[in-house]
């Protein structure tokens, strides 16, 4: 079978999977991700690997700019605290504690390669967040929350991996050079997309050609992470800021027919990426469980299980400490935090149980070096690699199965109350 017709046999599947998800009640990632490990299976499909390059520069800039550009800056910024703590700090204590039960328990593991499974385990991942939480009708406060988290927290995660794998590779940890980079790697970012969503402004002088205004609006996504990359800062955080940006000055540059217009061509985008994205994390298994030897499987595939449940614990105490603290700063008048900014229970635990993890792991993890510096094999590549994936399975399965029936659960019992 020939590569581009596996994708419009690919594509045909989504399509379908995704109405009949409709009818089913179900998040349609759930039955994308199934399909995706059967047609990897299939004897006649070719395997198809994951380009990291292609994720990050072909998905990644149009989803991380559409779910910007739709979240409220107000919002973002009522929640930035919130957002700030999940984006960061969870992300290292994620990295810290994947790390440190992977070294205890998975033979041959050492400091440095834990933490390499760390950090690409460490984030979540927008996509995922937002594709299963969408029509569950959660508060807008849980889903700026999420939004704002999953479109920050790639650019740390990245951060530590490069860290992570330095080390792997025999290049000292310097604490300070390190914080010293994440600054300028989110700084220069913001940098970049704040100038880059400055050109905006110039569509004011072409007002009457809406193909060439859409198109433009198309094509800066992909621009604007590329002048970052080519900078060496954050083109995950430069793509946030031109969407938020954009989105805040919206009202003076764009007629309100044009944002319609854009909209309707950027939902068909957003579904058709969002589809192609899930049905290839499916593809992944099958192509990584032919790497790692038969009787290592079940092991492999129980290490990846107390993986996520240990991550599902410290994501739920982390959440539910920022909820004690912004309760306390409230009552103290410390801070400036206001009412809106609290979270209740029913956040809490929505918000701890919505971590799910997605494509950019898996981009992150394939894109693992296949060797050292002196030309020796990557320890654990594939190991690590297949540790990855089936984490992101059990999270985006096992949580976004029943993430809609907590949901449901909080939401009878606050009816009932």
């Amino acid at each position: 079978m020939e590569n581009y017709t596996v994708v419009l046999f690919i594509l045909a599947i989504m399509i379908g999977l995704s109405a009949l998800a409709d009818k089913l009640k179900l998040p349609y990632p759930i039955l994308l991700i199934i399909a995706g490990i059967a047609i990897g299976f299939a004897p006649s499909v070719p395997k198809i690997e994951i380009n990291p390059e292609i994720i990050f520069l072909i998905f990644l800039p149009p989803l991380l700019y559409d779910a910007a550009f739709n979240i409220s800056f107000k919002d973002f910024k009522t929640h930035i605290n919130t957002i700030g703590t999940l984006a960061i700090s969870l992300v290292f204590l994620t990295t810290v504690g994947i790390a440190a039960v992977a070294y205890y328990l998975i033979p041959g593991m050492t400091w440095p390669l834990a933490f390499v499974l760390g950090a690409i385990l460490s984030a979540t991942d927008a996509v995922a967040a937002i594709s299963i939480t969408k029509g569950l009708g959660l508060s807008h406060k849980t889903n700026t929350i999420l939004e704002g988290e999953s479109l920050i927290n790639d650019a740390s995660a990245l951060v530590a991996y490069r860290f992570a794998v330095a080390a792997v590779t025999g290049t000292a940890f310097v604490l300070w050079r390190a914080t010293l980079e994440f600054v300028l790697l989110l700084g220069g970012g913001f940098l970049v997309g704040f100038v880059m969503a400055r050109l905006a402004f110039l569509l004011k002088f072409i007002k009457g050609n809406t193909i060439v205004i859409i198109s433009f609006l198309l094509l800066l996504p992909f621009v604007t992470y590329l002048v970052a990359e080519e900078f060496h800062v954050s083109g995950v955080i430069a793509v946030v800021t031109l969407g938020l940006s954009i989105a805040f000055v919206s009202n003076k540059v764009f007629p309100e027919h044009l944002k319609n217009q854009s909209k309707n061509i950027w939902d068909i985008i957003i579904f058709m990426l969002n589809g192609l994205i899930f049905i290839l994390i499916g593809l992944q298994f099958p192509y990584v469980l032919s790497n790692i030897p038969r009787q290592s499987v079940g092991p492999y595939l129980i290490y990846a299980l107390l993986i996520t449940v240990v991550t599902l614990l410290i994501r739920m105490l982390r959440v539910f400490m920022q909820k004690m603290n912004l309760q306390k700063a409230f009552s103290m008048k410390k801070r400036k935090i206001s009412e809106e900014a609290l979270l209740d229970f029913r956040n809490s635990l929505i918000i701890s149980w919505s971590g799910m993890r997605g494509i950019v792991s898996l981009a992150i993890a394939i894109g693992l070096p296949k060797t050292l510096e002196d030309g020796t094999p990557f320890p654990l590549r594939n190991e690590i690699i297949f540790i990855s994936v089936a984490v992101v399975l059990f999270t985006l399965i096992g949580q976004g199965l029943t993430l809609p029936l907590i949901v449901k659960k909080l939401t009878s019992r606050k009816k009932i109350k």
